[in-house]
């Protein structure tokens, strides 16, 4: 074979530096499109792979990124939901840069519950599902939430009563009430989630939502409905006239 001809042999990579993005052309660098073009005109993949820093060997940080991506159908919901240890699996992924992923997810969850903490007014069940979407979005496990709210029906405070397994959570009736006496609200919302989707009550939710109406009336602080949350939708007792 001659001399020269050895790089075009079938089978032969490119130099590992031709997957930099260093070699790209500069308008196509993540960090200069940004800064070129804005943050709206970069990919998802584009903006993850600034996150990231670098590829590997073979892979572009853009091409690393569009791989996690493709793994959870280019959805950043399910993105959302992935732990450290889960997008360390990820060829290309170690500790740093998982948690840097986790750590950006987790701002932009932030951001979300910090423009609905404002003085909100509930007028219906699709206000509280906005409302509390921002705390239980992409969440695993069940967490049992109660907004407190003054005779206007103005939020005073939303807040995490427990947290439990996949399978459930035990909401301690004391400790929900003694929240809203010591803030001295004017009634009560409750909201729970369901990791697994699925909208419909147990026999145990209806069962403490009687118990916690019950109680509320003893103690003049009604509560005005139950939500059950979902990332793609609602249930609400009052909706549905079982509360």
């Amino acid at each position: 074979m001659l001399a020269g001809r050895r790089s075009c042999q079938s089978g032969v990579l490119p130099d590992p530096a031709s997957f930099s993005i260093k070699s790209w052309a500069e308008e196509d660098r993540p960090r200069e499109k940004l800064m070129q073009k804005g943050r709206t005109a970069l990919s998802d993949a584009e903006l993850m792979a600034i996150l990231l820093g670098s590829g590997t060997a073979k892979l572009s940080a853009v091409d690393v990124a569009k791989l996690i991506l493709a793994a959870v159908k280019n959805d950043l919901n399910e993105l959302a939901r992935l732990s450290v240890k889960e997008l360390m699996r990820h060829k290309g992924i170690g500790e740093a840069k998982a948690i840097t992923i986790v750590a950006a997810l987790e701002l932009g969850r932030r951001r979300k519950e910090t423009a609905a903490a404002a003085r909100t007014t509930i007028t219906c069940s699709l206000d509280i599902y906005n409302l509390v979407r921002p705390n239980l979005q992409d969440l695993p496990h069940e967490e049992f939430w109660v907004i407190l709210l003054n005779r206007a029906n103005v939020v005073m405070r939303k807040t995490s009563v427990s947290s439990g397994g996949v399978a459930g959570t035990v909401a301690d009736p004391k400790m929900i009430f003694k929240e809203a006496l010591e803030q001295l609200a004017s009634s009560i919302i409750l909201v729970h989630n369901h990791p697994s989707g699925n909208r419909q009550p147990s026999a145990a939710d209806i069962a403490l939502t009687r118990k916690l109406k019950e109680g509320g009336q003893f103690l003049d602080l009604p509560v005005l409905d139950h939500l059950i949350y979902t990332d793609h939708g609602y249930y609400s007792f009052a909706d549905e006239n079982i509360l």
